[in-house]
């Protein structure tokens, strides 16, 4: 490893040389980041799954969030769309744009979060490219992942009569991001420091993404809110679904903050960060989506059905009637 000055910044070279290519020492793909670009060979009879996701200072994290997490919500945000596309994370791309004085000390942890995971999720950094900025620093990572040829889980299938199901719970991270804001006061230290967890460390479905293949008709992963990110993939599909709020997973301290505060189930349906599956799937498919569930111990839930276009998309109470939200998603424009 190429020793850098704990003072003085490295320059470009040297902080690729010291950061990331041990990233990269375990991918062929990546050349040792000595080349402009990655080589990879696709697998006979696999496609290949690209999807790239920026966050950005201010934005997507706080100023003050330790480099560790922000460097693993990146990898994780990204592998969460792999794992809503069923696709093997097998490598990935990253693009740092450092702030004008980024402290080095800051910048070995950031290296450090995505060791940490590549070991989890058993990946490893293909190239990129590094850059400083006068502005907010932001990081771009593109995920590289593959599936068996023709079996890509796409947003567009869902059909009248399928059922609509997420895994894990929902509105963790939402919740999270206001406690680390100064809110929910009124809710137990232990719910808020577990609920800023989620929102600072999702967790990809990758294992229960990857079994949904063949089964599920129409699926994506959920990050700008349930309830806009339904909405996605019933106009994509053509179709209109209608949601039983109470069917909705929650967390424990998800619950325990509704008991304080009813009106946050808004903000739970249309909060983002979630990263979680929402999938539909055809009537008949209750047994094999509840052994994916058991193997791959991740919790699936049936929260809705898929209706006729003209219907919309509708959230429900417990007795049926309709629920009237003003705010139904995180919008970047």
């Amino acid at each position: 490893m190429v020793p850098l000055d704990p003072i003085d910044p490295p320059n470009e070279f040297e902080l690729i040389a010291a950061l990331f290519a041990p990233l990269a020492a375990s991918a062929p793909e990546a050349l040792a980041l000595t080349d402009d670009a990655a080589l990879y060979a696709t697998s006979p009879g696999g496609q290949t799954v690209l999807t790239v996701d920026a966050m950005v200072e201010g934005v997507h994290f706080l100023p003050d969030d330790p480099a560790e997490s922000v460097a693993r919500k990146l990898l994780r945000v990204s592998l969460s769309d792999l794992a809503a596309k069923g696709a093997a994370p097998k490598g990935y791309l990253l693009v740092t744009a450092w702030r004008d004085g980024t402290p080095l000390s800051w910048m070995r942890a950031f290296a450090a979060g995505l060791a940490s995971d590549q070991q989890i999720f058993g990946i490893a950094l293909w190239g990129g490219d590094t850059v400083r900025t006068p502005g907010p620093p932001s990081f771009t990572l593109t995920a590289i992942g593959e599936v068996p040829a023709g079996t890509m889980l796409k947003r567009g299938g869902a059909r009248v009569g399928d059922g609509i199901y997420v895994t894990g719970t929902i509105g963790d991270a939402v919740l999270g991001l206001r406690a680390l804001r100064g809110g929910l006061v009124g809710l137990d230290k232990t719910h808020r420091d577990w609920l800023a967890g989620r929102y600072r460390l999702p967790e990809p479905r990758l294992a229960a993404g990857g079994a949904l293949r063949g089964i599920a008709s129409g699926a994506l992963d959920i990050s700008d809110g349930l309830m806009a990110d339904l909405g996605h993939l019933c106009a994509v599909s053509g179709v209109g679904a209608r949601i039983e709020l109470d069917r909705v997973p929650l967390s424990l301290a998800a619950r325990a903050a509704v008991a304080l505060d009813g009106g946050l189930i808004e903000a739970i349906a249309g909060g983002g960060d979630d990263y979680e599956i929402l999938f539909a799937a055809a009537p008949g498919r209750e047994a094999e989506i509840a052994d994916i569930a058991t193997e791959t111990r991740t919790p699936i839930v049936r929260i809705g059905t898929v209706l006729p276009a003209g219907e919309g998309v509708n959230p429900v109470d417990a007795a049926g009637r309709p629920v009237a939200f003003k705010h139904l998603g995180y919008r970047h424009f």
